[in-house]
């Protein structure tokens, strides 16, 4: 019979609610907090900072450096295990690499660019919310960026593709599969796409085409947040 209808009684194409707010840690360099349905990221900025040891440094910009951790409390099943996991160091990798192509560290030589990221909630897109995050609070950080980074989580839900899927989605039996993708509207670019599950390339193609459409809207989202916090000081 198939999946033809979703479990929170979205449309395929349709975003969960999102929300998102700049400046929400004390003492960073800077900071927000995005939230896509249940899931809830909360990024902060620390830069610049000079990078040791030694042989790290680079002399010609700086390095960025994320760390994404889930609380314990933040699993909608079983607790989360403390501390940093396979897993978490992965998605702390790929968080980086989806940020890079946006970002101008020539400024910041021999100095580390840290971005920490928590997830006080999660209800799948954790990767997703994670990076949309991470990208507001280095903007609210001031650090050059050519444009924000966006990021969804597509499903295969057998013959279905799914924008922004739930935990629910996610632990589909029959014919799921899960694909992260990171997006630049301005560059017109991917910076992030991982897959786990089998695609064809037709499936592929319609996952990108529904994940750039996702991505501006978070986009949106994102800059209404920045234009929030200037518009407060300006009045100020």
């Amino acid at each position: 019979m198939g999946y033809e209808k979703r479990y929170d009684g979205r449309k395929f194409d349709e975003l969960r609610p999102m929300s998102a707010r700049i400046g929400v840690v004390p003492n960073s360099s800077g900071s927000a907090i995005f939230q896509m349905g249940k899931t809830v990221a909360i990024a902060a900025v620390y830069a610049p900072k000079l990078l040791f040891p030694q042989f790290l440094q680079d002399d010609e910009k700086g390095v960025l450096r994320c760390e994404y951790n889930l609380m314990s409390f933040s699993g909608s099943g079983e607790r989360v295990r403390p501390g940093p996991s396979r897993r978490s160091k992965e998605i702390s990798m790929v968080t980086e690499k989806a940020l890079l192509p946006v970002l101008n560290l020539k400024e910041y030589s021999n100095c580390a660019v840290d971005v920490y990221i928590e997830l006080i909630q999660t209800d799948a897109g954790t990767r997703c919310a994670g990076i949309c995050a991470a990208s507001l609070a280095l903007a609210d950080a001031g650090i050059p960026m050519n444009d924000l980074i966006s990021a969804v989580a597509i499903g295969r839900i057998e013959n279905k593709i799914a924008l922004d899927v739930t935990k629910k989605e996610e632990d589909y039996e029959n014919g799921m599969a899960d694909i992260a993708i990171a997006y630049s509207l301005r560059l017109n670019k991917i910076t992030l796409l991982q897959s786990d599950g089998d695609l064809g390339r037709d499936e592929l193609q319609d996952a990108i085409k529904l994940a750039k459409i996702g991505c501006e809207k978070i986009r949106d989202v994102q800059i209404k947040a920045l234009k929030a916090k200037f518009e407060v000081i300006k009045d100020e």
